[in-house]
Parts: C-alpha cells; sequence; structure tokens
C-alpha cells in the first residue's frame, strides 16, 4: 500500500437505507479499499458502525476495509475489528495513553496498523513510531462528520511526511488523506505525496461510478 494509489469510498456518507446498494456500486465502479469510520460518541460526537458492521460489509465485497476508530481506549475494539475483517486499522494518537502498543498489537493481528493526526495534531507526536507504523491517516477536516470543507493547510503535514519517509529507508508508511477529498484537491493531495484517498460526500448521493472515474482521471491528469 506504500507505493499503490488507492480511492477509498468512504462508507459513513452511503445511503443508510441502501448500504449494499451503494458499496457494490463503488465496488464495481473501481473502488480500491473501503473506508470505515467507528465512532463511539465519546471520542468524537457521533456514533456510527461497529465490528459486526465491517463484518457484514466484508461479506458483500471482496476489497480490502479500513477501519477508522474515532472511538475511546480503542484498545478494546482491536481484536473484535481484526476477526471481523479489517485489513488496515487506523488510531489517534490521542485516543489511548498506549499508542506504540496498540499498534503493536494491531501488527499483531495481521492487520496494517495506522495511526492518525487531527488537522491539530502534530508529526511530532507519532515521531517514535513512524519505523513501524504501516500507514499515517492524515484529517483534511475535523473528525466525525461528513461533508465538511477540505483544509488545504494540511499538505504541509503531507508534505513533511513524504519527505521524512524519503530520508529515512526503514519508513515504510503509506499516507493517507481524509475529508473534503474531491477531483480538485485530491490532485493537491497526492502533489503533497499522499497515495490513499477517503472520499465520502464527492463520491456517494451521487453517480458513483461517475464520480470514482473522476478521481481517478484527476489522478491520471496530474500525472501526464
Amino acid at each position: 500500500m506504500a507505493n499503490q494509489t488507492l480511492i477509498a469510498p468512504s462508507i459513513l456518507s452511503a445511503d443508510r437505507l441502501n448500504l449494499q446498494r451503494d458499496i457494490q456500486a463503488a465496488d464495481a465502479a473501481g473502488a480500491d479499499l473501503f473506508h470505515i469510520d467507528l465512532m463511539d460518541g465519546v471520542f468524537v460526537p457521533n456514533l456510527t458502525f461497529g465490528p459486526d458492521f465491517i463484518k457484514s460489509i466484508n461479506q458483500i465485497t471482496q476489497i480490502p476495509l479500513d477501519a477508522h476508530l474515532m472511538v475511546s481506549t480503542p484498545e478494546n475494539y482491536l481484536d473484535s475489528v481484526a476477526a471481523a475483517g479489517a485489513d488496515l486499522i487506523n488510531v489517534h494518537v490521542e485516543s489511548t495513553k498506549h499508542i506504540y502498543r496498540v499498534v503493536q498489537r494491531i501488527q499483531e493481528l495481521n492487520v496494517r496498523a495506522g495511526v492518525v493526526l487531527n488537522p491539530g495534531t502534530s508529526i511530532a507526536s507519532i515521531e517514535p513510531l513512524l519505523h513501524i507504523v504501516d500507514n499515517i491517516l492524515v484529517m483534511t477536516v475535523n473528525p466525525g462528520f461528513g461533508g465538511q470543507v477540505f483544509i488545504a493547510e494540511m499538505m504541509d503535514k503531507v508534505s513533511q511526511l513524504a519527505k521524512l519517509r524519503t530520508a529515512h529507508n526503514d519508513y515504510t508508511y503509506s499516507i493517507e488523506v481524509d475529508g473534503g477529498v474531491n477531483e480538485q484537491t485530491i490532485k493537491l493531495c497526492q502533489q503533497a505525496g499522499a497515495n490513499i484517498f477517503v472520499a465520502g460526500s464527492y463520491v456517494f448521493g451521487h453517480d458513483i461510478t461517475q464520480r470514482i472515474n473522476n478521481l481517478k482521471q484527476a489522478l491520471i491528469n496530474e500525472n501526464s
């Protein structure tokens, strides 16, 4: 994943009454990864999906699943989320006093381990993890709700992470961005060094096939 360019539709923005329809439409349109937000109503002021939901999604698609844990004490969820079929688990550094141990536990479960940087969270806060973590998720909106405006200033953070990875042979993480991604902002994210692009409200609630194609084409045009 570190070098793969991946489009990851965010299930949070899908039609709750027609989830299977939307997920399978995104699957058929060429989605590379499904991003699933788990919120406990404590770490963020919203309540969404749990491990059983991930298990259900895993039964209707072969596409890898990216679990974003916006929960307090994420260590209580790791085993069940991994067992449900998550291929990548992203955890907020502020959500636990034991982030190093959490990353190790995720990897022990044979799942890729990611850490999340909120807009106000510095790279310095995760520096001791950079040599072991598999993914870094940079939030380009404040976490908790879909449909927010892209924070362009976060591109400096993405760029710094990309430069650090280039400078250290033992840094092999992928760089993921989440929030406000559309056919314009995805170009900024790629220019800065991101390679995994989470898109929610831009994809769902519209022509899903067309919107995913737009994102892929924007990346192709940027590289040409």
